[in-house]
């Protein structure tokens, strides 16, 4: 017996899905599934426990000498769903939160002011093994090792390495999860490395020339983890502060004010340093230096960084500049390789404005030599000519193509301001109307004029975005000048009011080759076509190519009747029009009987499928576009001479007879084709009721 779903009751199909579904859960949950009382002779069904498929893991973890009291206790559940036999990680909770639940935020130190970057994002695994480990604390590695994994090694392993570190931990400074001061540190600067260094013994005393250093900072001098330089002095130490003569700057170590410098500002400086050899003859000076403010990028007396730099690279530039620091979508290799800043600009003064090395185009040809060269020979843009730049280009980077300064219109419109007006038309062409301008032009030089790769009139300026339309058509029919390349002739090449980017209205462009006059062609008009009048010749014709001749943009009567929607009704009335774009036949279906209870005569020439054999396309000397007169067009087909026409036309000459008088051109309901409403007379055939018939 077959089940037919599609028969059954909505309740009942709703039934079954969830029978099924409740069957499907029973098998696939049945290893998570609770152990129901046993009775005597019954099967004994029991939940497996996690560790029953997880043996790799009781394997790993289960012996080792700090398990995570909820492993140890099994109780996996309190941080994992139960996921069955699909292996996921499914946490009840996510990142740190899951920790939260049983160790309280406040106690892990959460409401500091600093806090560690791997806590606060969430990350305690980064540090923890959530399971177990050889280590304290669920450490993933012993002492300072688990710190290394995010805090580059090497930074804290130089020539002299900071006794706390090498005999103990990062802990012995340092909190591992949060603090009140900066660097996670237990305590302030001075105290905390007074823990260990005793400021009262001779020997400090001795090392620090009797400065009561114990109440100043002691990382101006020393860095805190390891150096190249003994006594942890930083990498780069001011040659007072290696030779421990301080009194070269500062007051006697006696006086009431021993940290008192000698000198205010510069004066200071230029005991040593002569200011004629920091400016090398540059009259531009940097603001800083000019103020005498040595320190706003010089630390007094040692630096992690050369020359006594307060921050690195472009770091310390930032610092007044932040405009520069920004991150931009194209950026300049000048700025973020090499030397930074200090790749364009001097430091303490030069010659040239903005404290750049050398004036503007030949300090970018020291990098951009090779854009020299490839427009030597072209015509040039003229601020390229100029060697400026930065009249279209960000030195410093940009979110814009090519480090411009802006969209490349708006850097192209701020000399060319009368093309923002000329080009922006209802009709935009779509590079312009993007912002694109170098779609077509070369920004530094190009062979043509106006910055062009090419020629205007070349078509190859067009093919790059044309290239599929500029294809002849095969076996059709292809307009001269498109074929030729002269899109030109035809088509603004930035914009234009008119549709189509032309260059004049679509009837004046067209005539202007193919005539304004057609009183040439058909003299005495009397009837002109419609499009024709309106200047709308793509009604009928592809201003480029089609597939057919004359550039026709379909054949007869198809042309025809998308404007003669009357006509076609008739041709085709709604059941044949439905048969026709089914490919079926309507002619002996019931509806069709129905929709179109008349049969629908269409005229012989071909069944109206060859307009052009009675009419003419553009104008004519006969009303309704007709080659020629009436009676010598119908005699084309219709024999005069014939007895059975003189008879059904009793024997009225035919060149007194207007044949549309009585007869539809196009379609009837009458087989000889007369129109709908005729006189009773006529339509009784009894003629001599009115006319003299001899």
């Amino acid at each position: 017996m077959k089940i037919h779903v599609n028969k059954l009751s909505p309740k009942f199909k709703y039934a079954a899905v969830a029978i099924l579904f409740l069957t499907i859960g029973l098998v696939y949950f049945n290893a998570c599934a609770p152990a129901p009382t046993r009775r005597t002779g019954q099967f004994k069904f029991e939940r497996k426990q996690c560790l029953d498929c997880h043996t790799e893991f009781a394997a790993k973890y289960l012996n080792m000498p700090n398990v995570h009291a909820v492993v140890k206790e099994k109780k996996c559940e309190d941080c994992h769903l139960r996921h069955g036999i699909v292996p996921k990680l499914l946490l009840k909770k996510e990142g740190n939160q899951i920790c939260f639940t049983c160790h309280d935020s406040k106690s892990i130190g959460l409401d500091k002011s600093i806090v560690h970057t791997g806590l606060k994002n969430g990350k305690c695994v980064t540090c923890h093994n959530p399971h177990a480990s050889t280590e304290s604390h669920l450490l993933k590695a012993k002492g300072s090792e688990v710190c290394f994994q995010c805090h580059q090694r090497e930074n804290f392993q130089k020539q002299t390495v900071h006794a706390a570190l090498r005999t103990e931990t990062c802990q012995r400074c340092h909190f591992a999860h949060s603090s009140d001061l900066p660097d996670l540190l237990k305590e302030k600067e001075p105290p905390l490395c007074l823990s260990c260094h005793d400021a009262q013994k001779a020997s400090f005393k001795t090392a620090h020339q009797n400065y009561p250093v114990e109440t100043a900072a002691c990382d101006s001098c020393h860095s805190p983890h390891s150096s190249v330089q003994p006594a942890l002095l930083k990498t780069s130490a001011h040659p007072m502060t290696n030779q421990a003569a301080c009194q070269r700057c500062h007051a006697n170590a006696a006086v009431s004010k021993p940290f008192a410098v000698t000198q205010k500002g510069s004066g200071l400086c230029y005991q040593c340093h002569k200011a004629g050899d920091l400016t090398a003859g540059g009259k531009i000076e940097h603001p800083p230096f000019q103020k005498g403010e040595c320190t706003a990028c010089h630390q007094p007396h040692a630096s992690e960084n050369p020359v006594l730099l307060a921050k690195a690279g472009n770091n310390l530039c930032f610092d007044c500049h932040a405009t520069k620091k920004e991150k931009v979508e194209v950026a300049h290799k000048a700025v973020t390789e090499a030397r930074g800043c200090l790749s364009c600009h001097v430091r303490h003064a030069g010659e040239n404005k903005n404290l750049l090395r050398a004036p503007e185009e030949p300090l970018c040809l020291t990098c951009h030599q090779k854009t020299k060269q490839a427009v030597k020979n072209l015509v040039p843009h003229q601020p390229f000519v100029e060697g400026k730049c930065s009249a279209c280009h960000n030195p410093h980077g940009s979110n814009f193509y090519g480090m411009q300064t802006s969209k490349t219109d708006t850097v192209c419109y701020s000399c060319h301001f009368d093309a923002e007006v000329k080009f922006l038309k209802t009709n935009t062409h779509k590079p312009v109307l993007e912002g694109n301008c170098y779609t077509c032009h070369k920004s530094h030089g190009a062979p043509k004029p106006n910055l062009l790769p090419v020629a205007a009139d070349s078509p190859q300026l067009c093919v790059g975005c044309h290239g599929p339309l500029m294809q002849e058509a095969v076996g059709g029919s292809t307009h001269p000048y498109f074929k030729n390349g002269k899109c030109l002739k035809c088509h603004d090449v930035h914009g234009s009011n008119i549709g189509g980017m032309l260059v004049a209205k679509q009837g004046f462009l067209c005539f202007s080759c193919h005539g304004t006059d057609p009183g040439k062609e058909v003299k005495d008009i009397k009837s002109k076509h419609e499009p024709v009048v309106a200047g709308e010749c793509t009604q009928c014709h592809n201003p480029h190519k089609a597939n057919l001749g004359a550039l026709m943009l379909a054949d007869y009567p198809d042309l025809c009747l998308t404007c003669h929607s009357d006509l076609k009704a008739k041709m085709y009335p709604p059941a044949e029009a439905a048969a026709a774009a089914a490919g079926t036949s309507a002619a002996g279906s019931k509806d069709a009987k129905a929709a179109a209870p008349a049969k629908i005569y269409v005229h012989a020439p071909s069944d109206l499928k060859s307009c052009n054999i009675c009419h003419k396309p553009h104008f004519a000397a006969e009303p309704a576009l007709m080659v020629k007169p009436i009676q010598p067009l119908c005699a084309d087909c219709h024999d005069y001479q014939k007895p059975s026409f003189k008879q059904a036309h009793i024997n009225i000459d035919a060149a007194m007879m207007d044949c549309s008088r009585c007869h539809d051109s196009h379609t009837s309901t009458n087989p000889k084709f007369f129109k709908a409403i005729v006189h009773k007379p006529f339509a009784d055939k009894t003629c001599k009721d009115c006319h003299i018939i001899e």
